[in-house]
């Protein structure tokens, strides 16, 4: 079976999640949804913009939402994780993406 997009989280050396998603998976989310869902998590974990003036990036959302969500989020892979990659994959458009906490990279 083929997947349409691969996420995976990255905390530390050996310590990566990854999260296959196909087409169906996605179609239930657009890009402002998927937005919305990140800005919300970013909002309940209390999570800090990066950013000195205060704008919230994209990329700042998704590294800040994986690292205050925690790795036992993705450990226990349940909806929150799916959530997650989910949002990741229709907000950034890309058939593969390294969420990588450790060092504060998206690729």
């Amino acid at each position: 079976m083929n997947y349409a997009v691969t996420v995976t989280v990255s905390f530390d050396l050996g310590r990566e999640y990854e999260i296959m998603l196909h087409d169906g998976d996605m179609q239930d989310m657009d890009k402002d949804q998927a937005r919305a869902w990140l800005f919300r998590e970013f909002e309940e974990l209390e999570c800090s913009p990066s950013n000195p003036v205060g704008k919230i990036l994209l990329l700042d959302m998704i590294l800040n939402v994986a690292m205050h969500g925690g790795e036992e989020r993705f450990e226990e892979s349940g909806q929150w994780a799916r959530n997650f990659a989910i949002a990741v994959a229709v907000a950034l458009q890309r058939p593969v993406v390294r969420v990588d906490v450790a060092n504060f990279v998206v690729g």
